[in-house]
This record gives structure tokens, sequence and C-alpha cells, in this order.
């Protein structure tokens, strides 16, 4: 897969048992349908933020395209003090992560700054 950013080849990164399509070159993130539930083990945490992804606080159509539909993504403003914008798919197909925004959104969400999730990240991107 080319990533959605700069177009640089992207390499599959295995996480908690997730295989996270990341580029070496600019640190973008993409997890297909399905995945960040996965990788986020806690249910209720998984329901209310994939309620946020879905309610979109804020959307605006966006410039960059699924890499499995081809359609355009729509940017999905999550949070609130702290807010990060995210691309979505419209046909539920991935969400792509720019640079540390996959870190902010679990912090977001996270109150347990500790969590396997975060350990993991540190760990996989030598943070």
């Amino acid at each position: 897969m080319k990533c959605l950013n700069c177009k640089e080849p992207m390499v599959v990164l295995e996480l908690n048992q997730v295989e996270v399509d990341y580029c070496l070159e600019c640190g973008g993130i993409w997890l297909d349908g399905g995945e960040l539930e996965i990788l986020i083990e806690e249910p209720a945490e998984v329901k209310e933020m994939l309620a946020d992804f879905a309610a979109g606080r804020e959307t605006a159509p966006g410039s960059r395209k699924c890499p499995v539909c081809r359609k355009k993504m729509e940017l999905v403003t999550i949070g609130e003090k702290e807010k990060v914008q995210i691309d979505r798919c419209g046909r539920h197909h991935g969400i792509w992560f720019d640079k540390n925004e996959l870190e902010e959104v679990i912090e977001i969400f996270d109150r347990n700054r500790n969590s396997k999730v975060h350990r993991l990240l540190k760990e996989m991107f030598n943070k």
C-alpha cells in the first residue's frame, strides 16, 4: 500500500495481533475497518470512541482517497478540549492517522496513560 500522505510505500507492522500499515517516511498510519476495535481491548472505551467517530462532531470532506474504495474520505474532528482531525472512510473501510494522531486519539479516550495500547505504541515507534 502507498502512503495516503506522501505516496511512499508503507510497511506492515504487527501491533497486538493487528496489522498496522505504517509509513516510515511521514509516520502516517492506516487501520483497516475493525482493527481499532481489536487494538483497544476495552469494550466500553471502543464503544465510546466509535460513537464519537460516527457522530463526527465536526466533519468535512477531505482530499485523501480511501485506499480500498477510492472514494474521498471525511475529515472528523475528535475531542473537545484537545482536538485531533483524522481521515475516515465513509464506507467504514478504515481510518487514516497522520503522525502521532493515533496516540493523541487514544489519549483523549484513555485516562490511563500507561495502558497496554500506549505501551505497545511506545515500544513500536520508540517513544
